[in-house]
């Protein structure tokens, strides 16, 4: 997520209180968090070259917000353009060496801003930003590691930031 609309999202997501504020910046997934083995994170990186490789530049338009109440309290900024390359780009990563692994919900490209908060916290994210709007040219896409401590008081443990260990820019012309 380029700047200003990253540190903007960023504040949002801490604002609202999301234990993932601070930790995991603001970003659309390609592919949600993922346990490789170290001995397969080599192939996945090659196989992300290959993809950027043949990727041209697209626009990317965000405007407003979305949820996925009542599946699931999340609350997040709405692709109103470039969703379908984003759902090529996935189902591309999804052919490479982490197809076996199982996705809990059909994708869905967006920016959470809030997850794993109160009902007032989940509304007060969706209406303050109802009026966002962001629009940018999408020219890589960012592998990111990260890990948790321990399980036992939250589901999502103690989370480790995200930290970026590969920018893949679009070769294509």
């Amino acid at each position: 997520m380029p700047e200003p609309w990253r540190t903007e999202l960023d504040d949002a997501r801490i604002a609202s209180g999301d234990p993932l504020g601070g930790v995991v910046p603001a970003h659309l997934t390609l592919l949600g968090p993922t346990e490789i083995d170290a001995g397969d994170l080599g192939r996945l990186e090659e196989h992300l070259a290959d993809l950027a490789a043949n990727m041209r530049p697209f626009e990317l338009h965000l405007r407003g917000t979305g949820s996925f109440r009542p599946v699931t309290e999340v609350v997040f900024v709405a692709v109103v353009d470039g969703i379908a390359v984003c759902e090529q780009l996935e189902s591309a990563i999804r052919e490479g060496p982490i197809r076996r692994r199982e996705q809990r919900f059909p994708y869905h490209p967006h920016i959470t801003v809030a997850q794993d908060v109160d009902k007032e916290a989940l509304d007060r994210a969706f209406l303050e930003l109802a009026r966002f709007e962001a629009k940018f040219k999408v020219d890589s896409f960012t592998l990111y590691t990260h890990g948790t401590h321990g399980t036992t008081d939250s589901p999502i443990g103690t989370a480790t930031p995200w930290t970026p260990r590969q920018v893949f820019h679009f070769l294509a012309e």
